[in-house]
């Protein structure tokens, strides 16, 4: 075996890490590693000075109540409890208030919604610098800054909508102000259906009293046209008296003759003075239409939600974070830093 020379560097020794060397080179550079740090920090305070602030307002919501709903709660019930009577609807259907909140939270979640809202705000309008494109990009953004989350029952999730806005008033403000403008749009949607449900029931009520009054006529003109034949044939055989035991009710038509004259022609005279006769339904849906005519009383601005958290005035910015970019900053310039006092050390 070969004996390595006294006097030879050992193998790999160049590739050793000097601890204590690269500790000393960063300490002499102290300066440069401090200095650059620093510099770079208030360079991100300086930026977060003019960059733009992003705020951001909460709001939760549930259904509404039913005092909420005013007179669209017992006017859409009185519908329900029509079609439910007539078996045109199933008995465990949504709730008026589950029905109301559900419209409020598709106008909540609906783009259109959104795009409508902020094309009417002022904070949109003020902002706007009358190219087309660059509007409608702007627009786009501020329909991104409304996000709405969806509750999770299971999780105990209520229905929540963020609003994000360069400042903390218009934050706040601005998500009323939304939920407010879905809540009249859902408003405005209950009600069309309201009014062409109305309409409907309307229509089919008079059909049904028309087809009540015609079956009702249909049944008058026969039992008087029975009983005039009956009273011919009485006159011409000269039957001056009942010639059966059988009650007039129970009699078929071929012999209501044998009744005789005299009762025939009391029979014939009552009829003509009473008229068709008609049945308690027919009642009901007379005294029905009646109300139905009138038509529903429309509120254009009942409340189709309630809070659970009320927008307030965020304390904390989102964006951008004073803090933490003056710190992650300041490390990016401690170690810019360090490079360049290893690198002034290899050039010496």
């Amino acid at each position: 075996m070969t004996q390595p020379l006294s006097g030879a560097p050992l193998a790999g020794t160049e590739n050793e890490l000097d601890i204590r060397g690269l500790f000393r080179t960063l300490w002499a550079g102290k300066l440069w590693i401090g200095g650059i740090a620093l510099l770079l920090a208030l360079v991100a305070l300086t930026w977060t000075f003019f960059a733009r602030q992003e705020w951001s307002a909460t709001a939760i919501t549930d259904r509404p109540t039913v005092n909420m709903l005013g007179g669209f709660y017992s006017q859409q019930q009185f519908l329900r409890n029509l079609d439910v009577k007539a078996s045109l609807a199933p008995v465990d259907q949504l709730s008026v208030m589950d029905e109301a909140y559900k419209e409020f939270v598709m106008q909540l979640a609906s783009w259109d919604t959104r795009r409508d809202f902020w094309s009417q705000t002022d904070y949109f309008k003020q902002r706007k610098v009358g190219n087309s494109k660059a509007d409608a990009a702007m627009l786009d953004e501020l329909i991104t800054n409304i996000q709405y989350t969806a509750g999770d029952a299971l999780k105990n999730l209520n229905d929540n909508v963020k609003l994000t806005a360069e400042t903390a008033p218009d934050a706040n403000n601005l998500l009323r102000q939304y939920v407010a403008f879905a809540s009249q749009r859902a408003a405005i949607h209950l009600n069309d259906e309201l009014k062409g449900a109305w309409a409907a029931r309307t229509i089919q009520t008079k059909a049904q009293v028309k087809r009540q009054e015609e079956v009702a006529k249909a049944i008058f003109s026969r039992q008087v046209s029975s009983v005039e034949r009956a009273l011919k044939v009485a006159e011409a055989h000269n039957i001056s008296r009942s010639e059966t035991e059988v009650p007039a009710a129970e009699l078929p038509d071929s012999e209501l003759f044998l009744l005789g004259r005299p009762m025939l022609q009391a029979r014939l005279e009552n009829l003509q003075a009473v008229g068709p006769e008609f049945g308690l339904d027919y009642f009901q849906n007379r005294a029905m239409l009646n109300t139905l005519n009138v038509g529903p009383t429309l509120d254009p601005r009942f409340q189709t939600y309630r809070y659970l958290r009320t927008p307030e005035e965020p304390v904390k910015r989102d964006s951008p974070r004073r803090a933490f970019l003056m710190i992650m900053w300041g490390v990016v310039g401690a170690l810019t830093g360090a490079g360049v006092a290893l690198a002034r050390r290899r050039t010496h």
